[in-house]
């Protein structure tokens, strides 16, 4: 019993370690990004990913969440130790909510061989799970700076898209090539991210939203229920 809590804590230690190097000092090779300095268009396939979601300040709650996240990565067998996969965020409230209400769904992806997530201690208020994240056509595009100054290059992606006919169909997604450590936060200015947005065309989404609006004009007014109250 002794040797196998060592062992976790070893690997517990071990994921720490490892993604705070990975964060503070490894870095990225920027010349592979230099097709995203300006928004790009591309179809991704879909990635099987550990998961942990949660709800809060990502500055609050997101440590904990990425410390969990890698505790379940290197728990997982077939993984690579090293070097790590570059972790994701999806972001589904609308930024301009009070940060408390924002739900950060976190994953980090795996090989198709992963079949179940490996034993670990719940730990209240946050989910886990192993998915496919799909993903299609998508709008791309490399950002460096501080997360909070997102919203231009954002802009740009969304009047990119436009112009050539498509829409965001997705969430936000974030992927973190470089950025704060488990102890140390760095320099944010030196954060390196890549923005992504699930993308489909115009004409298809107008579409799809007229066929609702037509099914909601063809039904009938609605007749009242009987309603039962329970005392």
């Amino acid at each position: 019993m002794i040797k196998k809590l060592l062992l976790v804590f070893g690997v517990f230690v071990l994921a720490v370690v490892s993604a705070m190097v990975y964060y503070m000092w490894k870095g990225p090779d920027l010349t592979r990004y230099d097709y995203l300095i300006e928004p790009a268009i591309s179809t991704k396939p879909p990635q099987k990913m550990i998961v942990v979601e949660v709800r809060g300040d990502p500055n609050v709650v997101a440590q904990g969440a990425y410390e969990l996240l890698y505790e379940l990565y290197y728990g997982t067998a077939g993984v690579d130790m090293w070097p790590l996969p570059a972790p994701r965020a999806r972001w589904t409230v609308a930024p301009d909510r009070p940060k408390e209400e924002w739900i950060g769904i976190y994953g980090i992806p795996v090989p198709d061989s992963a079949t179940e997530l490996p034993e670990h201690t719940a730990i209240p208020g946050m989910k886990t799970s192993l998915e496919t994240w799909t993903y299609g056509e998508v709008v791309e595009q490399l950002y460096i700076g501080p997360y909070d100054d997102e919203t231009p290059s954002i802009q740009r992606m969304q009047n990119y898209v436009e112009e050539r006919g498509y829409t965001f169909t997705g969430p936000h997604e974030e992927e973190y090539l470089k950025g704060p450590g488990m102890i140390f936060s760095g320099n944010p200015d030196e954060y390196v991210t890549i923005l992504r947005y699930e993308i489909g065309r115009q004409e298809e989404f107008a579409t799809d939203e007229a066929d609702s609006v037509s099914v909601e004009e063809t039904v009938a007014e609605p007749v009242e229920e009987n309603v039962v109250e329970v005392e």
